[in-house]
């Protein structure tokens, strides 16, 4: 599955990203606001990660922004389960070289459409209490604090760290940002 917004193309990763993966997300300002992403991140790590086995009902993609030239690769998302497996989990990040520039809120803005079309009413989400700019994010997606900060584990940092956690239910639109158009292509 594909999913195309105005400036971006979310497709699943491939053997061949690794190196741009591990470039992308190589750089530990990144790696511990994420829970699952190990620290130091190389390129057998990101070779790891796309040989993954994903459940097909939930994707993950890489985050290209469309160019005249070659795509160029600026970040990850996906759904998944939360760590208790109870909920849908929305989950993203952005290279460091690509903060500032809408990027997390059009993909995650795809997703929530995306989740919407393959019948998921409800989503989870939740930030490390130190990356407030996360949380931002998740507001313009909609998303509702729920009041509940929770220890998580974050593998980059070698610890559980403070997790605020949010939810949004289908039709949750009131608070987020206008759309753009998306286009899903298997």
């Amino acid at each position: 599955m594909f999913v195309r917004t105005e400036r971006l193309l979310l497709r699943p990763g491939w053997a061949e990203d690794a190196p741009a993966l591990a470039r992308a997300i190589g750089e530990e300002a990144i790696v511990r606001n994420l829970a699952t992403a190990p620290w130091p991140y190389d390129v057998s790590k990101a070779r790891a990660f796309l040989a993954q086995e994903r459940d097909p009902r939930l994707p993950g993609f890489l985050i290209f922004a469309r160019t005249h030239g070659a795509p160029r690769l600026v970040g990850g998302c996906g759904l998944g389960h939360t760590p208790d497996g109870k909920d849908i989990e929305l989950g993203y990040w952005i290279g460091r070289q690509h903060w500032g520039l809408g990027y997390a809120t059009e993909a995650g803005r795809a997703l929530v459409e995306l989740a919407d079309v393959l019948g998921i009413r409800a989503l989870s989400a939740g930030h490390f209490i130190d990356n407030p700019a996360s949380g931002r994010v998740l507001r313009k997606l909609g998303f509702r604090p729920t009041g509940r900060v929770v220890p998580r584990e974050s593998q980059g940092r070698g610890e559980a760290e403070l997790c605020a956690l949010y939810v949004r239910d289908a039709g949750d639109d009131s608070m987020a940002c206008p759309t753009s158009p998306v286009s899903l292509a298997a």
